[in-house]
This record gives C-alpha cells, sequence and structure tokens, in this order.
C-alpha cells in the first residue's frame, strides 16, 4: 500500500523529471533547487518498494501555507493518488495547526480542479493570462480551503 510522507528531497532533478514527464509546463530545476534551498516541505507518495509516485511542495507562512507544486507521476495518474497526496497533506497540515491553504490551478486543468473541490477547496479569485500556454495565455483560479 502506497504512504506519504514528509521528505527532504536530495536531487531537485530528480523532481524536475518526474514533472517534465507529466506535465506540458514543468518547472525549470532551479526552481526546484531553490524551493528546497528554502526548506519549503515535501509530501511524497511512496510505494511499497520506496519509490517516488508523486509529491506536492508547499511553503508555510505561520498558520497558512500555499501548494506550490503538485505531481503524480504520469504511470500513476488516474488511481486516487493525487487524493490520497492531498488528503494525508492536508491532515498533516491540520495536526501542525495550519488554518489555511491556497493554490492556483490552470483554468483548464479540470481533473485537479475536481480533485481540489473534493478536498473542499473554493475559489476565491481569478489571475487573468498567468499561465503559458500552447496557444498563448490561460487563467489560473485561485482556490482556497479552511483547514
Amino acid at each position: 500500500m502506497s504512504q506519504v510522507r514528509r521528505f527532504a528531497p536530495n536531487s531537485p532533478e530528480l523532481l524536475a523529471d518526474m514533472e517534465q514527464q507529466a506535465t506540458d509546463h514543468p518547472w525549470r530545476v532551479g526552481q526546484y533547487r531553490d524551493s528546497l534551498e528554502a526548506g519549503y516541505p515535501c509530501y511524497g507518495l511512496f510505494s511499497d518498494e520506496g519509490a517516488l509516485m508523486g509529491y506536492v511542495l508547499i511553503m508555510r507562512v505561520l498558520d497558512e501555507a500555499e501548494i506550490l507544486n503538485i505531481v503524480i507521476a504520469r504511470e500513476h495518474q488516474g488511481q486516487g493518488n493525487g487524493r490520497l497526496l492531498m488528503e494525508s497533506m492536508l491532515q498533516d497540515l491540520r495536526d501542525d495547526c495550519c488554518r489555511r491553504l491556497f493554490l492556483e490551478v490552470r483554468e483548464s486543468n479540470e481533473a485537479a480542479r475536481k480533485l481540489y473541490q473534493h478536498c473542499n477547496f473554493h475559489q476565491c479569485g481569478l489571475r487573468k493570462n498567468y499561465y503559458p500556454a500552447k496557444h498563448g495565455r490561460e487563467h489560473a483560479i485561485l482556490m482556497e480551503a479552511i483547514l
């Protein structure tokens, strides 16, 4: 059975490689390096054999947090792994007295939006033309969950 735990990745390249294979607009290695050097918490989803299947990187400030990036490896998508990762991370944040969690998501990412709504996020804003897209730009939907 898969397990979620907080961990300190020692390879920003590993995170960037997983995202590059899973999404059309991945972060660069430098963005991961900067986030890890800043000490931002990372939660990993691991297989029974200990292989990393996905992760979520957050930024925490006092009793609030923001999801910076969440990735499920392409071969593990569509199997409930995103939900498992999110629900475990949310419970850990609640246990650690975090009260609010924010994120932004591409308007076109319906699967992610459904996942976030299932996890009690609601839309709290919109950033127009925020993300680069194949043909121009697309909006970012800002979402918030009260923990």
